[in-house]
């Protein structure tokens, strides 16, 4: 008697994640999650592409941060003013353009990308490191500290982040990209608090922090050892949208005058700077434009990766290509046990279930296999 089992089951996955057990069998956790990250096609094209603008923006005008001055390897320079080509169309010489006055919009494309991502770096890290810990502190402890640290976020969220945005950069704006920087990421980090905490209150509920404070964990062992790492997939998303929207809302503020100010510059400003030839001269835009999307949609390919590879609940679909290939193992299999199936597929959810033990899988008589759960003598 062969039996059947229907496709809904639970027991049709069994042979999927068995093969994602062995594919991490005797791996490091760190293994585990370069092993996830890597496999994720999105995730490696933007690391690398984000990699080659990171490069080519510090290495070709060089870095200029505090009265250090390191040269690149490019011929001008943000600040020169050589003489107008071709009207200021791209050249080889030009190959952004130049503007109005003479400025090599490759120079200063390439500063404006410097400024912008150290303004991303900073407001990522400084609203990640608020958020984590306040929304930690919040869904752990509950009580009158949850209380206190999500009221005095509310605070923070009624204030419109444009207009204290255009408060700070008016005040900041002046004193260079990373104090603006600094100062965004106080006031960024309340939406991925309010998410760690959500997070916090599910997790600190489960059985193995029960099982961590029978053990004698403390408070912060069980805070950052046993429940933060659980919630590591929600904070990368969150975070490296964080850091895609600090770009977005440096470009805006700089396009509104209120962000990074002359004599440096940043993407948002190299368009306002220009906006008054857009229709006669638009590769002033498409530049600063294009690193503005590319490095946003780059950030945001990356978390993605990271949370997949990160959160152990994450699961990895097989192709179609390996199921068919597994269920013609599976089928081939059944033959050479006498239970041939026309349908591979069945028998794919068939090899899925049958438990292989010496002790259960059936003998050299010829008798069926005995599915676990079974009654060896009803067969049922």
């Amino acid at each position: 008697m062969t039996l059947q089992t229907q496709p809904n089951e639970p027991h049709a996955t069994d042979a999927e994640s068995n093969l994602e057990l062995k594919e991490v069998e005797g791996l490091s956790q760190g293994q585990i999650v370069r092993k996830r990250f890597f496999r994720h096609f999105g995730a490696v094209a933007a690391m690398v592409v984000l990699a080659l603008v990171i490069v080519l923006a510090f290495t070709s005008v060089g870095i200029s941060l505090w009265g250090i001055r390191i040269p690149g390897w490019w011929q001008y320079s943000w600040n020169d003013i050589p003489p107008v080509v071709d009207g200021g169309r791209p050249s080889p010489q030009h190959p952004f353009g130049q503007d109005t006055v003479g400025h090599d919009i490759f120079a200063v494309v390439m500063r404006g990308t410097q400024q912008s991502l150290m303004i991303m770096v900073i407001v990522g890290v400084i609203g990640a490191t608020i958020g984590i810990v306040l929304g930690s502190l919040s869904g752990f402890f509950r009580g009158w500290v949850d209380s206190l640290i999500m009221r005095f976020t509310d605070v923070i969220i009624t204030i419109p982040f444009i207009i204290a945005g255009a408060v700070i950069g008016a005040t900041f704006g002046n004193l260079g990209a990373a104090i603006l920087g600094l100062v965004l990421g106080l006031f960024s980090w309340t939406g991925l608090a309010r998410l760690v905490r959500g997070e916090f209150l599910t997790l600190r509920e489960r059985e193995f922090v029960d099982a961590a404070r029978v053990a004698g964990a403390s408070n912060g062992r069980i805070i950052f050892k046993h429940i933060l790492p659980n919630a590591i997939g929600v904070i990368i998303v969150n975070t490296t949208l964080l850091m895609a929207g600090a770009i977005l809302a440096e470009t805006a503020l700089s396009y509104l005058g209120y962000g990074v100010r002359a004599p440096d510059t940043s993407l948002g400003l190299v368009i306002s700077d220009n906006q008054t030839a857009f229709q006669t001269r638009p590769w002033l835009f498409w530049w600063p434009g294009l690193f503005i999307i590319i490095i946003a949609l780059c950030i945001n390919f990356i978390g993605d990766g990271l949370r997949d590879a990160f959160d152990p609940r994450q699961k990895r679909m097989p192709s179609e290509r390996a199921m068919r290939r597994r269920a013609k193992v599976a089928a081939d299999a059944a033959v050479l046990r006498g239970h041939e199936s026309d349908d591979p597929a069945q028998a794919a959810v068939d090899e899925s279930v049958v438990d292989e033990t010496p002790a259960e899988a059936g003998g050299d008589d010829g008798e069926p296999p005995i599915v676990r759960g079974d009654d060896p003598a009803t067969g049922r």
